[in-house]
């Protein structure tokens, strides 16, 4: 079996960000999370949208200077997500958001509509507010208009993976993000 390391330098088109680029983003986005519901007497719920979410999820809650509820939920799109967007629930919330604050942790923002659907669905439970947190916001493939609340970086409309993300089950653990060659898709 070869490395990843080198199977992703093959695979390579270019590193959009190394891993010391990304962790300190990271700790200027808990930062101003802190600063944001440092003042809110309600609990903050954090939920993290597996899986894609997950290295940028264990980073960011352990840099955000407040009591936390840590939650997952997992979200599957049937059809072409970039054409009927059906969005099903795979594994739901095991906590209550009820007047909570709910922060929403994503890998990427793409089309928009998981984001939506979500939004939409935590509010419809009751919670107090929902706010969104993206690594990455890719503006050029949004088909809805939103925005996220604590965004990473902004990319290219380019295959992107690494730090969580995938193609085909395939470099999610990279530490770093990488766009990938187009003979590779």
């Amino acid at each position: 079996m070869k490395k990843l390391s080198s199977i992703s330098k093959n695979d390579r088109e270019k590193l959009l960000f190394d891993e010391k680029t990304i962790e300190n983003r990271i700790l200027k986005l808990a930062n101003e999370i802190t600063s944001y519901y440092e003042n809110e007497s309600s609990q903050l719920v954090v939920v993290g949208i597996l899986r894609g979410s997950i290295l940028f999820y264990s980073s960011l809650i352990k840099r955000i200077d407040l009591p936390i509820l840590v939650d997952f939920m997992a979200i599957s799109s049937y059809g072409s997500s970039s054409v009927s967007g059906v969005v099903k629930i795979v594994k739901d919330l095991e906590s209550d958001v009820t007047d909570k604050n709910v922060l929403i942790v994503e890998d990427i923002i793409d089309t928009g509509k998981t984001l939506k659907y979500l939004l939409n669905y935590f509010k419809e439970r009751g919670a107090k507010s929902v706010k969104t947190a993206a690594l990455l916001d890719k503006p050029d493939r949004r088909q809805i208009d939103i925005k996220g609340d604590f965004v990473g970086f902004e990319v290219p409309n380019e295959f992107i993976v690494g730090f969580g993300l995938d193609y085909n089950q395939s470099y999610r653990n990279l530490p770093y993000i990488i766009s990938l060659k187009e003979e590779v898709l």
